[in-house]
């Protein structure tokens, strides 16, 4: 069994180099846990992916914290600012929750549906992976959509972004290309030291009876 997995690993561990040498203001061990995340959905039987998203919320919110890769070319796409959720924190974020009405954002792996117009213009639904930790996402509406107040002009006024009701929001100008990357079956995954998730998050221990959606 171990000898299956080394080449797996092995391959994941290049990407992650490949990715923090494209994004070498992302921190490296963030990019590692999302290549790995995203490693242990595919050999779980969830389909692979061209684009990877990062989001990093151990940032403040005035600093890019999003990150989009290509992952055949090993190329950074997009370096962008996010918002996080109303009660997740004010420009630091430190609060993270999987339940409807929290206006918290949430951490982990997500999987990237499809898109629609609506009151936030063109969005795109995030399905999250982990049970008991973002799961409730598209319940939530927890989607990905341009807003104005993400901004470097309001980060600079405010001393933060505005915040979200739990979306990963982004610049109202990028936000439709950036969509467009990430749409139809990509990862997302967001990061926060938060020390419970770290140590029982199926995708960053690879077990796969506690996968949602594995077969």
């Amino acid at each position: 069994m171990l000898a299956l997995l080394l080449p797996a690993a092995a391959v994941a561990d290049g990407l992650s180099r490949a990715l923090a040498r494209a994004a070498p203001a992302a921190n490296p061990d963030v990019i590692g846990l999302a290549v790995e995340a995203e490693r242990c959905a595919v050999e779980r039987g969830l389909p692979a992916s061209e684009r990877l998203a990062v989001i990093d919320y151990s940032r403040p919110s005035t600093e890019p914290r999003l990150w989009v890769f290509d992952l055949p070319r090993h190329k950074l796409l997009y370096q962008e600012l996010v918002a996080h959720g109303r009660n997740s924190g004010d420009n630091l974020a430190h609060s993270f929750s999987n339940t409807d009405g929290s206006l918290e954002s949430s951490l982990g792996l997500f999987r990237t549906l499809d898109t629609y117009t609506g009151h936030n213009g063109y969005s795109l639904r995030i399905d999250g992976l982990e049970p008991g930790i973002n799961d409730h996402a598209l319940q939530r509406d927890l989607v990905i959509h341009g807003a104005p107040y993400v901004s470097p002009v309001v980060a600079r006024t405010q001393g933060r972004l505005g915040r979200s009701w739990g979306c990963p929001a982004v610049r109202a100008a990028v936000a439709p290309q950036l969509i467009d990357q990430l749409k139809g079956g990509q990862y997302l995954f967001a990061y926060y030291p938060d020390r419970r998730w770290l140590s029982s998050s199926p995708y960053l221990h690879c077990a796969p009876e506690e996968i949602a959606g594995a077969p």
